[in-house]
């Protein structure tokens, strides 16, 4: 069995290509059991995120280009066209490469605490459509378990770094005061709802909540005060907003060029600041070419990303550190499933040679053969028929001069005798 992890994320590919790669909550149930039916798939989770597209597999084969072709066709695209964005790691690599996603070393904030939401929830869609047995639920619960360790034994989360921040911290830095300024917020996912929070935190005058399904939006507004509306609400109230974050799973934009021209002029050409945190975008491209309009998306957050995390390098390679360990830690689990088909073999061997022998001394009995007889011939036999073939392979071994393998009998047998300890 051969684990492999498949993906693109934001420093392998630009956002264009990212954004046709993504796998939405409407089709990934049928992304997966896809995926199952390539030859050499036997478990599979996908992991899509709006700074990352992975797929982690288990595969009874070596077939990596099935997974390559898969990925390009599902999504209408050629292999040629991805493959230059696309980065593939095996066994060890991908174990490790999982463990730094979930900890939150390989995102676009350092450290940020809601990719480890995103992994759990990628698993438990996977495990919901049947897609994962032994080898990914262990390797993903192990995920987990080392996420934990590394957010309690590090500062790895400790400064109030996300992309929400990042955001938000921008547009602080373009309104110096937020009190007087409106906030419409787009989506109501954990991301809007980081964002609501630091909004909130640092005295937004108002906000607005416009979501696809009402009641979600009512329910994340209601926490800070806000107006909550529908998205087909929005462009009645677009012209009221200073600051625009949208991040919802939309796979088309919810906000136009159109809309935002529409709004510009109700504003009198007021400066909108824009922050399009989705992938595919919520907000078409052509806005960020609208004067009075300053639009940013997750890959504009980079620099101002940067400032904020000074304080979590030290933390980051301290989570190195533990990593290490627990890869390690599952890569000797994952090597032990081979020494247990041969374990599960040989006591199976074992145990049908006791019966038959045990079958032998009991018709001894059953002759008239005194019990100590039969409990003679049970042990002498048994014990000639247990050794006998590890006997024969050590005295080749013997002949052949395989020390090698005759040290690794002494070692598999624990033999102790003056002679042994003597080699």
């Amino acid at each position: 069995m051969q684990l492999l992890t498949l993906g693109i994320n934001h420093k392998s590919a630009p956002i264009d290509i990212r954004e046709r790669l993504t796998f939405g909550p409407d089709i990934i149930v049928a992304a997966l059991r896809s995926l199952l039916e390539q030859q050499a798939v036997t478990e599979a989770v996908i992991l899509s995120t709006c700074n990352r597209t992975e797929i982690y597999c288990a595969l009874a084969g070596a077939d990596k280009e099935e997974i390559y072709n898969w990925l390009a066709a599902f999504h209408g695209m050629e292999v040629e066209t991805i493959s230059p964005y696309l980065y593939g790691h095996e066994g060890r690599d991908a174990v490790q490469h999982l463990l730094k996603v979930a900890s939150g070393l390989d995102s676009l904030v350092l450290g940020e605490p809601q990719i480890l939401g995103q992994v759990k929830a990628a698993y438990q869609t996977a495990c919901d459509a049947g897609a994962t047995r032994k080898l990914l639920g262990r390797l993903f619960q192990h995920t987990f378990s080392v996420a934990k360790q590394v957010r309690t034994d590090t500062a790895i989360g400790s400064s109030p770094v996300s992309v929400a921040f990042a955001a938000v911290s921008l547009a602080r830095q373009i309104f110096s005061d937020l009190s007087s300024q409106t906030a419409m917020l787009i989506g109501a996912g954990e991301t809007i709802e980081l964002a609501a929070r630091h909004l909130h935190q640092h005295g937004i005058g108002r906000m607005i909540v416009a979501n696809r399904t009402v009641e979600r939006a009512h329910t994340l507004a209601s926490q800070f005060d806000a107006y909550a509306i529908a998205l087909t609400e929005i462009p009645a109230h677009l012209a009221e907003a200073d600051i625009v974050i949208s991040s919802t799973a939309s796979p088309l934009p919810v906000l136009g060029k159109g809309s935002v021209e529409s709004a510009l002029k109700k504003r009198r050409h007021q400066p909108m600041f824009m922050v399009d945190i989705a992938v595919p975008r919520d907000i078409e491209a052509e806005v960020g070419n609208l004067d009075d309009v300053y639009l940013y998306t997750v890959d504009d957050l980079d620099e101002v990303i940067q400032e904020n995390l000074r304080s979590r390098q030290e933390a980051a390679g301290q989570a190195v550190e533990i990593i290490e360990l627990h890869v390690e830690e599952f890569m000797g689990w994952l090597r032990s499933l081979d020494a247990f088909d041969i374990i599960r073999d040989y006591r199976n061997q074992a145990e049908q040679t006791r019966d038959a022998v045990l079958r032998r001394a009991q018709r001894l009995l059953g002759s008239g053969k005194s019990p100590e007889e039969a409990l003679q011939f049970l042990a002498h036999t048994l014990t000639n028929k247990l050794l006998h073939a590890p006997s024969a392979s050590i005295r080749q071994a013997g002949f052949d001069g395989q020390r090698d393998l005759l040290k690794a009998a002494n070692t598999l047998f624990q033999i102790n005798s003056p002679r042994s300890r003597k080699e």
